[in-house]
This record gives structure tokens, sequence and C-alpha cells, in this order.
């Protein structure tokens, strides 16, 4: 059993090892890549290191040419908006459907459900239209709007984690004379800080990372987030590997700080969202 048990555990562990090299080695290419000269790059094993670590022209050129500088703003413009609009939204959705009992309650979460498993291609055709009606295409409110909409996901969340917070501080809260959205902004949402964050971060690597929304409703050069720029690489950069590596190595740089700072929160948000008591 002992030789067993030996061997279960070897074969675990080297299967984590081995999915985490095969994870990290496009990530390790890229950056020896971004560091390498035009003809280091050229004339070198993808896994060569770089001759020199401190050569930071091509993320110079990936920076400033790129135009990455606007594209940050975009984004942080559209994503902090984005952000806090689906917050407010899903946060006072989970709580009007945990904490209210009213006609077509148990409609809204079918229908929310539904939506999670329907394609999003399906339904853009409908949404484009609807977004160059009302005068939005080509801004960043068609994003922001398309964005602050709260999925299956977030309100699954926020929803679990009502479960764990009794409704006898509701019933406190009214005793003290507050209403509906003082219970909400003063009991419900600082306790669903964890769950938020856990929000707030897998919606926010969504936004960050997505590429066909952007590229469809804001096409504009002046529109421009970090997805939408970086394809644009392919055109003047089409063979200069090393500076889109560069480029690439750019856009990976917040997600990475976001994540290793805030992982913490993610795991609680998980745990506490799914675990009853």
């Amino acid at each position: 059993m002992k030789t067993k048990d030996l061997m279960t555990k070897f074969l675990k562990y080297l299967s984590l090892v081995a999915m985490t090299i095969f994870c990290l080695l496009p990530i390790i290419v890229i950056v020896f890549a971004s560091f390498k000269t035009k003809t280091e790059f050229a004339t070198s094993s993808p896994l060569a290191m770089p001759q020199n670590w401190f050569n930071f022209d091509n993320y110079l050129v990936a920076f400033t040419r790129g135009n990455m500088g606007l594209a940050f703003t975009n984004t942080l413009i559209v994503f902090g908006l984005s952000i806090v609009g689906s917050i407010l939204l899903g946060t006072t959705l989970a709580y009007a459907l945990h904490r209210f009992e009213f006609k077509g309650r148990k409609l809204i979460m079918g229908l929310y459900l539904f939506i999670a498993i329907v394609p999003m291609v399906t339904a853009q055709v409908a949404t484009f239209r609807i977004i160059n009606a009302i005068g939005l295409f080509n801004t960043r409110w068609a994003l922001i709007l398309l964005y602050m909409g709260t999925d299956a996901m977030s309100i699954y969340i926020y929803y679990q984690f009502l479960e764990n917070i009794p409704k006898s501080l509701d019933e406190a809260a009214r005793i003290d004379g507050a209403g509906p959205w003082t219970i909400y902004f003063k009991v419900i949402l600082p306790l669903l800080k964890p769950a938020i964050a856990t929000n707030v971060i897998l919606k926010g690597i969504g936004i960050y990372n997505d590429f066909y929304l952007p590229f469809l409703y804001a096409p504009s050069p002046k529109l421009k987030v970090i997805s939408t720029s970086l394809f644009a690489f392919k055109g003047p950069f089409g063979s200069a590997w090393e500076i889109i590596s560069a480029g690439v190595v750019i856009v990976l740089i917040p997600t990475l700080i976001a994540f290793a700072f805030l992982q913490k929160q993610i795991y609680e948000g998980f745990a506490g969202g799914g675990v009853k008591e």
C-alpha cells in the first residue's frame, strides 16, 4: 500500500508539474523574444535566453508606435465604469431576488440561467441594431453598456453568498427604521465584499481580454482598447515578432499584478458563495 501511495503521489505531482510547464512555456517564449533584437530572434532558438536582459527597445517601440498609452486609457475608462455599473446592477438584482417575494421572481432567475447557455454571437445582430439605433455605435458607451449587463455567473455568486447573510440582520435594521435601500447600502453591500472581489476579477479579466465587442462596436482608432490595439500590430509589425512579443508582455502585466494581489479574495468569494452553513 505504501508503494502504491507513493506512486500515486508521484504521478499526481508529475502531472501537475507537466501541466504547469505546458501553461508557462508559451509565456516564457514570449518573454524571451521580447528582449531579443531582430537578428537574435531570427537566429536563436525560441527557448534560448536573450543576450541582453536590459534591451527595452522593443517595449518602447511597442508602447509608442503601437499607441498603447491611449489604449490603456480607453481600457481604464471602459473597465472602471463597466465594473461599477455591473456591481450595482448585480448586487441589487441578487438582493431583490433573494430577499423579496414577488411575481415573476422564479421566471427572472430562469431567464438568467437560460441566457447563460445561449451563445452570445446569436444575439449580436439584434444587439448591434439596438446599439446603432440609440446612437451609441463607435463610442465608449456602447462597450460600457454591454459590459454592465449582469451575467448569470455574477448573479449566482451574489445569490449564493446572500444565503450566508442571515435575514435577522435585515429585520434588526428595519426595527431601527432602515428602509430597503438603507439595508442594501449599509448591511448587504459591505458583507458582499468577497463576492464582489471575485466578480471584479472574473468579469474584469473578461473585459480586459475581450476582443470581439471592441472590434465590432468601437472600430475608431481613437477608441482602441488593449485587445484591439494589440491586434493592430499585425499590420506595421507583421514580421517583427520581437516587438509583438513586447506588446503581449505589456498587456499581460496588469492582469498578472491584479491576480497576484486579489487571488485570496477570489478563493474566498467562491468558497463563501458555494457553501451553505
